[in-house]
């Protein structure tokens, strides 16, 4: 027999109170990126820097803890609004986070190499949309600019008050390569840390997938691939084991065609059962499927056939579709 008092007795607030939804990945990492571009475009005359890039970079690490999969689906969807300078900084940050954890760095270390990211081109803030906007090779002069990026971006930092030894180090070193091919000052291992490589080769890998004015972007396996195998450049062994490991040829928001012929986007990087997960959008013949179908690559006949460019995979589709309310806007 139930216990009548217990029955009778009021029940606790909350008890059958709707759990909150968790927040939207895509909406934090805008945020974060309005948040970013009004701080840098004022850096010389911000007060408090090091803290409000502190708490920026917070955020970005928490949009990726909360669903690394939509964060960096994000990138390849070109889901983060704003200036390309300031939305490549955010989605670099992404990148790092990523790897960062994987490495398992303490939250200290993670933070202060998700700040540099933020910050790492704010001496070229100012030139970017020039830049972006040519057609034509830079001119000398504009090299040099350019070259001297990482230094300016150090003393604007260091003006506005950030004393962090190695958030300094990652900004200054982080188009430096092991080799001493880099620049501004050609520095080589053991002095390049493993933490700039990490900016280094998350800031690198973001633009290249990234559109330009003058290119589309480059797909993510040929992206990798590229770094991977740079001579000129060449890449720390354990890092690049990590970039492949992490983001793989078709990270989260890669647009593909399957062997079945069916096209679709990656929602997933690899599951319990060893296979990417894919939505699919388009059927084998390239009637649109609604809704999405889910894929997993483990199937033989579900694997990847090739990634494709937006244009090529001609499909229309919010995130939210796709991922939930964790990527809407």
């Amino acid at each position: 027999m139930a216990d009548t008092n217990q029955a009778d007795a009021p029940l606790e607030a909350g008890v059958f109170a709707e759990q909150e939804p968790p927040p939207s990945v895509l909406h934090l990492l805008n945020q974060s990126n309005r948040r970013l571009e009004r701080l840098l475009q004022n850096l010389r005359n911000e007060h408090n820097a090091e803290s409000e890039v502190r708490d920026i970079a917070r955020d970005v690490i928490h949009a990726v803890e909360l669903n690394p999969d939509i964060a960096l689906a994000c990138i390849f969807l070109c889901q983060i609004a704003g200036s390309y300078a300031v939305r490549h900084c955010i989605e670099t940050a992404v990148v790092v986070v990523v790897v960062a954890h994987s490495q398992n760095k303490s939250p200290v270390e993670t933070l202060t190499v998700t700040a540099a990211a933020l910050t790492m081109n704010v001496g070229m803030l100012r030139h970017n949309e020039t830049f972006q906007n040519k057609n034509t090779p830079l001119s000398s002069e504009e090299m040099a600019i350019v070259r001297r990026h990482p230094e300016e971006s150090v003393d604007m930092l260091k003006y506005a008050g950030i004393q962090d030894d190695e958030w300094i180090s990652c900004v200054l070193l982080h188009h430096e390569n092991d080799e001493g091919s880099g620049y501004p000052a050609g520095v080589a291992s053991p002095e390049v840390t493993q933490n700039a490589k990490l900016l280094s080769l998350a800031d690198r890998y973001c633009a290249q997938v990234s559109a330009r004015n003058y290119r589309r972007s480059i797909l993510p396996d040929q992206a990798l691939r590229n770094l991977v195998e740079d001579k000129v450049a060449p890449v720390d062994p354990a890092l690049a084991q990590c970039f492949q490991r992490e983001l793989g040829d078709f990270p989260p928001g890669a647009l593909v065609r399957l062997a079945s012929g069916e096209i679709g986007v990656v929602s997933r990087r690899q599951g319990g059962a060893g296979g990417l997960q894919v939505h699919c959008l388009r059927d084998p013949a390239g009637a649109a499927l609604s809704p999405a179908v889910q894929r997993s690559t483990a199937d033989q006949a579900c694997t990847i056939a090739q990634a494709l460019s937006e244009d090529d995979a001609s499909i229309r589709f919010s995130m939210k579709q796709i991922w939930g309310a964790q990527a809407s806007l």
